[in-house]
């Protein structure tokens, strides 16, 4: 726009303050142009709530306003959760329903559930340590289950032997953290599942055949001898 352009817009929009329906019938007062051919001309058009020209008004100074860009305002969508719907999430579910299962009578390896942990490892032996067969039944019901044709496991040594040949399997050392749903080893002497890593770095765990029982228990973190990765 030219300087003699700009000093005719100011003119206009001063003379349109003091006198409103001088821009009755006008099309360029405000604009500083010509009114397109054909155009129908709508601003002696008035209401009766409105003094004549003020519609007039009202629209040349909202079209010499409409020139200044418009400022986006960014909006905020909330992130994706993770709801942890994982198989490892599905694991500590199937085995954290289990708590408080014990042997019927103590000391026995045997009561009903038990037999039903045995239902997921071929060639299971009524009365043995459960453990692992405890964890091979919870990796069953996650739908990753254990060993290389999906048999399940009935030992903890065999449990670890699969892991290292499948690179599951993850020796515990400095900065190692486990995830939820993973196994977590004792030697070759007892297996539990990760239930969820506490904020002091202990281990929180569920075990089967701990105290007689499918039992919540907290690990601490050199306790464990390696993991077993089932997610």
């Amino acid at each position: 726009m030219s300087i003699d352009s700009a000093l005719q817009r100011v003119t206009a929009i001063n003379q349109a303050v003091a006198n409103p329906a001088a821009l009755v019938g006008s099309s360029t007062a405000l604009t500083g142009g010509t009114a397109a051919p054909g155009a129908t001309d709508t601003s002696t058009s008035t209401s009766a709530a409105s003094p004549a020209g003020t519609n007039s008004f009202a629209a040349a100074l909202s079209s010499a306003i409409s020139t200044t860009p418009a400022i986006a305002t960014p909006s905020l969508q909330a992130g994706a959760v993770n709801t942890g719907t994982g198989a490892g999430s599905q694991l500590v579910a199937a085995a954290e329903s289990q708590v408080g299962q014990a042997e019927q009578p103590p000391g026995s390896n045997e009561s009903p559930a038990i037999a039903e942990y045995r239902s997921a490892t071929a060639g299971a032996e009524p009365g043995a340590p459960w453990c692992a067969y405890f964890a091979s039944w919870a990796a069953r019901q996650a739908g990753e289950p254990i060993g290389s044709q999906g048999q399940g496991l009935g030992s903890v040594s065999a449990i670890w032997s699969w892991a290292q040949q499948a690179g599951r399997a993850v020796a515990n050392g400095p900065g190692v953290i486990p995830k939820p749903g993973d196994l977590i080893v004792f030697g070759g002497q007892h297996v539990g599942i990760v239930k969820e890593v506490l904020p002091n770095g202990s281990i929180q765990t569920i075990e089967g055949n701990y105290n007689q029982q499918v039992s919540l228990n907290v690990r601490s973190a050199g306790e464990a001898s390696g993991y077993v990765s089932m997610s």
